[in-house]
């Protein structure tokens, strides 16, 4: 199996490209920068130098050719304005499931957010408010294609503690928490591996059940 992570170098997508090419599959990672090409190949990922703002379809097509799943998990980051979060957050994500229908790559997997269906509340930071939009319009557009088999999976509040291997996975609503990066990596192989979740958009917080059996029961058959 072949994956294409854009955002290659983000904590989540790292992850996520060490444990699929620890199984023996091959993974490329989309970079922005090439200073971060080193940091991928030592996790068995190949480094793919394209810039989600600037690239065009056809060019991001051509990265997608030959792959049997692509996986969005690029973000503005920290630090970011309003306008970033749309042309990273929305833009490329559309971007990328574009090139993917292009190409006939049909499993997509997008690292989304909590509660990005309905306008952000009326005090929320400008900047976090244009992230939640962002977030929300690029879900609606994904979710609206026909022949896509897309999962988009809602992560809470991130963490970098070490992951337990349990969650609780479930259609929105679920009340806020936190997950480590460790597990979302690893609930974003089994929604992979898992075609039943294709057509589902899922939040997910830490939990107590195992991660396997989780994605097992919001599966469709």
């Amino acid at each position: 199996m072949r994956t294409v992570i854009a955002g290659g170098h983000g904590k989540i997508a790292r992850r996520l490209g060490r444990l699929l090419a620890q199984r023996g599959d091959r993974v490329a990672g989309l970079i922005r920068n090439e200073e971060h090409a080193a940091d991928l190949l030592s996790d068995g990922t190949e480094p793919v130098v394209c810039d989600l703002e600037t690239a065009s379809v056809e060019e991001v097509a051509r990265h997608l050719t030959g792959a049997d799943a692509a996986v969005f998990a690029a973000g503005a980051g920290p630090g970011s304005g309003a306008g970033r979060k749309d042309t990273v957050d929305r833009a490329a994500a559309v971007l990328l499931a574009d090139a993917a229908q292009r190409v006939g790559v049909r499993r997509f997997v997008v690292v989304s957010a909590m509660g990005v269906d309905g306008p952000p509340p009326p005090d929320t930071d400008p900047v976090f408010a244009a992230y939640l939009r962002a977030k929300g319009a690029a879900d609606a557009d994904i979710r609206e294609r026909s022949g896509l088999f897309s999962t988009i999976l809602r992560p809470g509040r991130l963490s970098d503690e070490p992951g337990t291997g349990r969650v609780l996975l479930a259609e929105p609503p679920v009340d806020g928490g936190a997950v480590p990066r460790d597990d979302v990596a690893a609930v974003l192989v089994a929604l992979l591996d898992t075609p039943g979740t294709a057509g589902l958009t899922l939040d997910l917080v830490g939990g107590t059940e195992p991660i396997a059996e989780a994605v097992a029961a919001v599966s469709r058959p």
